[in-house]
């Protein structure tokens, strides 16, 4: 997952602040891609960190009882696997996830990482990119409720997202340059 402890930033002895890069975005924006190359990325520098693709933290049919959403379940798991993390003296954390960068999603944080100072970054991308990108990834039989939801999300996002929130276009970049400019705005560069 991306996480080597060599005692560098971020990890064992190291006392500062956890700080997370929240990586959100419409559906076929590209986050999953994106954070897997800040990962590499990090990682190549020796940077520490942790890296948790926020999907999968709730995929469970049918929702708990009393969770609906199962937020109360992504939190559960976020918390678990900080966890482990924290134990190994890791203090960053990527994380990808569309709704992840809403301050209605703050709490989630709050409740599974304590005070970690949050870094969100929006990632966009057009309708036509968006809809290319998921008609190549969706091959089973959501495609439709994927394009709806992708198209919703990026008009919700972008008018719900706060004014301190990095917006990063995809549109006709590679993953390698938009993952550097990610590390780039999170002053997660080699040697910080």
């Amino acid at each position: 997952m991306g996480m080597e402890n060599t005692g560098n930033a971020g990890y064992a002895g190291n006392t500062e602040r956890t700080e997370v890069v929240l990586i959100g975005g419409r559906s076929g924006v590209g986050k999953s891609s994106v954070g897997w190359e800040v990962a590499a990325r990090l990682r190549a520098a020796d940077v520490g960190h942790a890296l948790v693709e926020g999907d999968v933290l709730d995929m469970v049919h049918p929702a708990p009882p009393g969770d609906p959403h199962r937020s109360l379940l992504t939190r559960r798991n976020l918390a678990a696997l900080w966890a482990n993390y924290a134990e190994l003296g890791c203090r960053r954390l990527v994380y990808t996830n569309t709704a992840c960068v809403l301050p209605s999603e703050e709490w989630l944080f709050t409740e599974a990482l304590g005070g970690a100072r949050l870094i969100r970054v929006l990632l966009t991308a057009t309708d036509d990119t968006a809809e290319q990108r998921l008609r190549e990834r969706e091959l089973g039989s959501e495609l439709e409720q994927q394009l709806r939801r992708s198209a919703y999300m990026a008009r919700h996002l972008d008018a719900h997202v706060p004014p301190d929130a990095h917006r990063v276009g995809t549109d006709g970049r590679t993953v390698g340059e938009i993952a550097a400019e990610v590390i780039r705005r999170a002053g997660w560069a080699p040697g910080t």
